[in-house]
């Protein structure tokens, strides 16, 4: 009979190994850089218009800083053998790997590979999303600020850089846009962004999650000021997630 303490371990290491090598191959990115170019550089190529300001990607210190944060607490002694954690640790694995990949796709140019990875840790970070969301007991403070926090951090971030891959491939590759100009598909994207955010915070209650969108939003309408279209949507779409936050806690109560 397998020994579920030392599975438990198992999956406690394989969540330090996974991590350090997407830590190690990110920062590796940034220094050397990988293929001599910074990823950064490389999106800056693309003349789309769902791409936010420079500064606002230094959201990745924060990411993983929360990500470190987790991958300690769960090496903890203490909690080994935590049901949560372990149903939660494959995807951590994936989504580690995942980003590990997409970074030697993305800095050695094949881009056509590159939105199949960053679907893969958008939905790897969608399970674990998920099993937080319905734990049995609920999250403790302490778990909220350890596990739920930086996911749910991460999840807002990668479900705007998922649009962003996903535009910035089909722009490599020629797409016509069906006769919509890239300022319009902007808006569009613009749009469904603010509304998964509202989504997100009348379901989820979930206020990191939104505070990344208007994040991003802000840094769009800042970067695109080329554009008064997608300058004014991007700041439309911020502003109404910022009214939403205050908005909606008041809603529930009077519901």
């Amino acid at each position: 009979m397998e020994d579920p303490m030392k599975k438990s371990l198992v999956y406690q290491i394989l969540s330090v190994l996974t991590a350090l090598l997407t830590f190690t191959v990110n920062v590796l990115a940034s220094v050397l850089p990988i293929n001599g170019q910074g990823t950064g550089e490389i999106s800056d190529r693309f003349a789309i218009y769902f791409v936010p300001a420079g500064y606002v990607f230094s959201i990745w210190g924060i990411i993983y800083l929360g990500l470190i944060a987790f991958t300690i607490y769960q090496a903890l002694p203490g909690q080994r053998g935590n049901s949560l954690l372990e149903r939660i640790s494959p995807a951590y694995w994936i989504s580690n790997l995942a980003n590990t990949v997409w970074i030697f796709l993305w800095h050695y140019e094949v881009f056509s590979l590159t939105p199949v990875f960053m679907f893969t840790i958008l939905a790897s970070l969608l399970f674990i999303y998920i099993q937080l969301a319905k734990s049995d007991p609920p999250l403790n403070t302490r778990q909220k600020w350890l596990v739920k926090l930086p996911f749910s951090i991460y999840l807002g971030w990668i479900s705007v850089a998922m649009v962003a891959n996903v535009t910035q491939v089909l722009f490599y590759y020629g797409w016509g846009g069906w006769g919509l100009s890239a300022e319009v598909w902007a808006v569009v994207m613009l749009a469904v962004a603010m509304m998964l955010g509202l989504a997100m915070y009348w379901r989820e209650k979930d206020l990191a999650y939104v505070l990344v969108l208007v994040w991003a939003l802000v840094g769009i309408a800042q970067k695109q000021v080329s554009s008064q279209l997608v300058s004014t949507s991007a700041w439309g779409g911020a502003g109404i997630l910022a009214v939403a936050l205050l908005v909606v806690p008041l809603v529930r109560k009077r519901a």
